[in-house]
């Protein structure tokens, strides 16, 4: 089996997800599962693909909606790592001069 048989998404384009999902939701149901501009201020076809394929982010949630429509299992998202700087153990951090200079003056 090749990886592009395992792929619910080989041969569909953007523009053919994004027809199918609104003609099944409209623009007032798109924008209620994902909460984005283009598909509340003004949708349209056009200004939609092209803001989708500009941002990553929100091309992926049409596309885990596409699949979901089509009843196809998603995989959890693996949750994000942390921020090297989220817990302060950072070796930058500590020997950072204006993190000292801050220390000093609240002394």
């Amino acid at each position: 089996m090749t990886s592009h048989q395992k792929d619910p998404l080989h041969g569909v384009t953007l523009k053919m997800m994004l027809t199918e999902l609104q003609e099944s939701m409209g623009w007032e149901g798109l924008s209620e599962k994902i909460n984005i501009n283009c598909f509340k201020s003004n949708p349209s076809l056009k200004s939609s693909l092209t803001f989708l394929r500009r941002t990553p982010w929100a091309r992926e949630k049409v596309e885990r909606l596409y699949l979901k429509s089509k009843g196809v299992k998603l995989a959890k998202k693996a949750p994000k790592e942390a921020s090297p700087f989220a817990n302060g153990d950072s070796d930058k951090q500590k020997n950072n001069p204006w993190d000292k200079a801050a220390r000093n003056i609240n002394r």
